[in-house]
């Protein structure tokens, strides 16, 4: 299939172009003023390549894939509209009072143990702009008390001479009826048409998040209507741009539930952390091409570093408690973890902690970007500390297209860094490049050894632009570390492989298991209508996307927990509907064994009972799976590919050294090169420092590998 899969970064924007089976890859500067600007001049980059204009490469395109950081950042910046929000009578403080740690959710460890500078988050609704309506339905989705229409036209009145720009309504148990928010939106409808030039969004948690948990209810609700308006801009544009250049196809959006979905079939909340999801499926379907099991899937930007793990060839692994910015949301989420450590995270002197040297998480993001960018940044960053070491050159970075100012990072690293410091400028810089890379490597580890397992139990995926150019920092006792030639686009790479994905979610309290006499529920009726209503809207919704219901695949998850716990873990049912004890326990054994793989056989609680919370329906229209080509090794030796040498600082030698520097596209499969080197691509750079070496395996892939890690998995083997 022709496709175009755009992943906008902090820093970059990534492109990665099928045409008639060819993969081009392209990069350009993210323009935050304007985020279809550089959407636009990325796929230029890419047709550039193909000898095409964009109006000739368009049309002949069948799909696009988008991930954004819109949302993030928007959100961080506090940029929304004023949101209204209409609540249950008496329960007005709700999103307020949060849950217990509200005010460290979304935080870093170092900041939650500095309680004295804790503060609740501002919130997003302002409290004189919610308003409590006289309504309840119980826990069972029953009235108890009747909607007091003429007091919701009052309070609505309230809400927009206050100045609200979009409404959201979100009342206790309406995932369980939702008769009573559905009306106060024909009631604000009545009122404010849509034809109005004052038009309002109107958010129904229900329809965003069908499960129990008021407050991630309503805060997944809050989101989506305060990112509304930034989303529809940004992305209002970009379709008017494709569809001006002659694209006829899909839009689609990446979700961070590992799919993708169209334009206008994707809620704001669904966008967070697209791009970090989609390297992490793009890392799961290349370890399944390549035969791995265990991945890190490590992606450094100008950013942020971003991990994602897949274990026992399974990505399946969600977030017990999403949190979103500061806020927790009742979405499932793929499970990835992001430090602000990226090409462009700021060095800078704690002067509070006598001088030491701290890096990020503050980013100089793309504009101004790094010194060495020469355009008006002043504090140094990472790539400007790789820029002095020599690991980047700077006539060659970003394909050429971007000459780098060595001689303003040097200054900037001496005046606030090596000065404070009393060191000299590369020993400035290595500390920098050090620093940045201990945080990566122990973000690493604590991934690893929080699931029970050993570095060499992994392997490594560094992508990113930045990521193959510190991996030998952050690989640590990882054995080997594998650069792709779509390492520096691989998010966007991770698109092309993303299913369209729609996932339904529904809360439902059911007694699976007796506790005690391990007797299965025979209440088969309500866990098949359960499924069935959420297959009835999943077949509404990829009818009126244009997707063929027969290509689908229709699976079913379920939140299950055993009775005197509290962890819920989910689960791959087996199953879609049951008819018979014996199904039940089809349905058990495939919790007890994931039950037991996540936690402990030793935790297993069958006395206890088993208890189904919710039902998590995922329909499925497969696109395209990534698959590698075979070629035959040639000789080790890599002269043929050698461009030159430069003087570069290796830490384990103390000083600059005249490294041989290699041409990534000239390395011929079978070549090995000798650390201490430099291989050079057009987007990024691999330092191969004294005790590595690289080598291209016979799927041009290039492998870096930790000799002292290897020589010991060899000896355990």
């Amino acid at each position: 299939m022709n496709s175009i899969d755009i992943d906008v970064g902090g820093t970059f924007t990534d492109a990665v172009i099928t045409l008639d089976g060819r993969k081009i890859i392209a990069k350009s500067p993210t323009t935050p003023h304007d985020l279809s600007e550089c959407f636009i001049n990325a796929i230029e980059e890419g047709a550039d390549q193909l000898d095409l204009d964009v109006d000739e490469l368009l049309p002949q395109i069948e799909m696009i894939r988008y991930s954004t950081t819109v949302a993030m950042n928007r959100l961080i910046e506090r940029r929304g509209p004023r949101v209204g929000l209409i609540t249950t009578e008496g329960h007005e403080d709700a999103i307020l009072i949060g849950r217990g740690a509200q005010w460290v959710d979304g935080t870093r460890p170092s900041e939650r143990r500095n309680l004295a500078v804790q503060e609740r988050p501002k919130p997003l609704v302002a409290p004189d702009m919610i308003v409590g309506v006289k309504e309840r339905i119980d826990v069972q989705g029953d009235v108890v008390r009747p909607l007091n229409e003429d007091d919701v036209r009052k309070k609505l009145r309230i809400l927009v001479n206050k100045g609200a720009r979009a409404i959201v309504v979100s009342l206790l148990w309406s995932f369980r009826n939702a008769v009573h928010e559905k009306r106060i939106k024909e009631i604000i409808r009545e009122e404010y048409n849509e034809y109005h030039i004052g038009f309002m969004p109107v958010i129904l948690a229900s329809e965003v998040v069908g499960k129990a948990g008021e407050y991630q209810r309503t805060m997944t609700a809050v989101l989506d209507a305060y990112l509304y308006h930034s989303l529809q801009l940004e992305l209002s544009n970009t379709w008017d741009r494709l569809r001006d250049q002659g694209y006829e196809g899909p839009f689609l959006m990446i979700h961070n539930s590992g799919g993708s979905a169209d334009l206008f079939k994707t809620s704001a909340s669904r966008t967070f952390n697209g791009g970090p999801v989609a390297g992490l499926i793009g890392g799961f379907q290349m370890g399944q091409a390549i035969g791995k099991e265990n991945v890190i899937v490590c992606d450094m930007g100008g950013t942020s570093f971003d991990i994602g793990v897949v274990v026992e060839s399974n990505v399946r692994n969600y977030d017990f408690k999403p949190v979103i910015d500061k806020w927790m949301v009742g979405i499932s989420m793929l499970q990835t973890t992001s430090i602000g450590a990226g090409g462009g995270s700021i060095a800078w002197v704690n002067k509070l902690l006598g001088n030491k040297l701290e890096v990020g998480p503050k980013s100089a993001g793309s504009m101004p970007g790094p010194v060495c960018y020469d355009m008006g940044g002043t504090e140094p960053t990472v790539t400007d500390a790789d820029v002095v070491l020599g690991y980047i050159n700077p006539d060659n970075y970003f394909g050429g297209q971007m000459k780098l100012n060595r001689t303003k990072a040097e200054a900037a690293i001496k005046d606030k860094i090596a000065d404070p410091l009393g060191v000299s400028v590369v020993e400035a810089a290595s500390l920098i490049r050090r620093i940045v890379g201990e945080h990566m490597a122990s973000a690493i580890e604590r991934e690893i050894h929080l699931r029970g397992y050993h570095p060499e139990d992994f392997v490594l995926f560094a992508t990113g632009g930045a990521g193959p150019t510190h991996a030998e920092v952050y690989q640590g006792d990882i054995p080997q570390a594998i650069v792709f030639p779509e390492s520096p686009v691989f998010c966007a790479y991770g698109q092309s492989a993303m299913d369209i994905l729609h996932v339904y979610e529904q809360s439902r309290r059911l007694v699976f298991m007796e506790p005690v006499t391990g007797v299965y529920s025979t209440d088969y009726q309500t866990f098949n209508d359960t499924v069935a209503e959420l297959m009835a809207i999943a077949i509404r919704d990829l009818n009126g996307e244009g997707l063929s219901v027969d290509d689908a695949n229709f699976t079913l998850e379920l939140d299950m927990m055993y009775g005197g716990q509290v962890q819920l873990k989910r689960m791959s049912s087996p199953l879609l509907e049951v008819h018979s004890e014996a199904d039940m326990e089809r349905i058990y054994d495939a919790f007890e064994e994931e039950f037991s793989q996540a936690f402990s056989p030793l935790v297993v609680n069958r006395p206890g009972g088993v208890f189904l919370d919710n039902f998590v329906l995922k329909a499925s229209i497969p696109v395209e799976e990534i698959t590698v080509s075979e070629h035959p090794l040639e000789g080790p030796d890599p002269s043929a590919a050698q461009k030159g040498s430069r003087e570069i600082y290796w830490p384990n030698l103390g000083k600059l050294v005249d490294t041989p520097v290699y041409d990534m596209d000239r390395l011929r499969p079978g070549n090995v090169v000798d650390g201490p080197a430099v291989v050079e691509s057009s987007y990024t750079t691999i330092p191969v420092p004294e005790n590595r070496n690289f080598y291209i395996d016979s799927r041009k892939f290039g492998v870096l590998e930790n000799m002292e890690a290897m020589n010991s998995l060899a000896a355990t083997q």
